[in-house]
């Protein structure tokens, strides 16, 4: 990191900071109070770094209280990693290890967990870089924001992060393994979507026990369903070369297979659950651009 680099980060950590501090003292604040300065501090980081894109920090759809990272960060229409948040006044050891926090270090292979203050990066499930730039203690004690600390470190992370690419898979066994994770991870979602009664996927739940299994339980139907929505993109990643999106999957699913392809085609609708969309691109940015892969085994 250059003068200027550094200059530029410990600038928008201070106005973030000055942010994140006035909610803090005002009380009565959610996690989600402090999402706005979040997405903007990292969306302005990014610059630092050469990315010819646009990175795009989304905060994603929250209809449970677990089961979906906070943020999405991404380019040119792909996935760079998720970043879950938690207030304050978390202590991060404390939520490490959690049973959430364990699916989304197995399923997201660049994941940041945070407090707003201190940042951890997770690069396929282990711990890679910590750091604390701001302390804790200044938020809840003193009347003035956090005086940013260790941003070559902080830099660190956030080259690390950003700079991430899905490594390419070059073996149909290894694409099974990763097919295996996510799609795991899509089916405990599901679970959650149905407990809070999410009423497009209770819809499809119904359309399964009416077409095909009467005695279906929601948990039976959302391993179904997590696994037709992975076999269905396969299907048609088969006969797409190029420009294989969630959106145009539909119309390459078999005229013979019509539930699945009302799933498919619901996808392209504004009816799709929004919570599961991210996972659905997830798993499709999985498959590679050549079909060579299907072919070598």
């Amino acid at each position: 990191m250059d003068k200027s680099e550094k200059g530029k980060l410990e600038k928008a950590l201070i106005t973030y900071f000055k942010e994140i501090h006035e909610i803090y003292i005002n009380g009565h604040f959610r996690e989600e109070s402090f999402y706005a300065s979040f997405k903007r501090l990292f969306e302005e980081c990014s610059k630092l770094f050469q990315t010819p894109e646009e990175v795009n920090v989304l905060v994603l759809p929250r209809k449970t209280e677990a089961g979906i990272p906070d943020f999405r960060a991404g380019k040119n229409g792909e996935i760079i990693g998720y970043i879950e948040a938690k207030t304050p006044d978390t202590n991060l050891d404390d939520v490490e290890d959690s049973e959430q926090n364990k699916r989304y270090r197995t399923s997201l292979p660049n994941l940041i967990l945070t407090n707003f203050l201190e940042f951890r990066l997770y690069r396929f499930s282990d711990l890679v870089i910590e750091v604390v730039v701001g302390r804790p203690f200044t938020l809840r004690s003193l009347k003035i924001p956090p005086t940013p600390e260790k941003l070559d470190l902080f830099f660190e992370l956030l080259d690390n992060f950003f700079s991430f690419a899905t490594p390419e898979i070059r073996k149909s066994s290894d694409l099974s393994v990763e097919l295996a994770k996510k799609t795991k991870f899509l089916e405990y979602i599901l679970q959650e979507e149905l407990s809070t009664e999410n009423q497009e996927v209770t819809r499809f739940y119904k359309a399964f026990q009416e077409e095909l299994i009467e005695t279906l339980t929601k948990e039976r139907f959302a391993d179904l369903y997590a696994q037709t929505i992975t076999y269905g993109l396969f299907a048609a990643r088969m006969k797409i070369q190029n420009g294989f999106k969630r959106e145009i999957a539909w119309k390459f699913i078999p005229e013979s297979l019509p539930l699945l392809k009302e799933i498919f085609y619901s996808m392209t609708g504004p009816h799709f659950p929004e919570s599961l969309t991210w996972i659905v691109d997830d798993i499709r940015d999985l498959y590679p651009e050549s079909s060579r892969l299907f072919k070598n085994g």
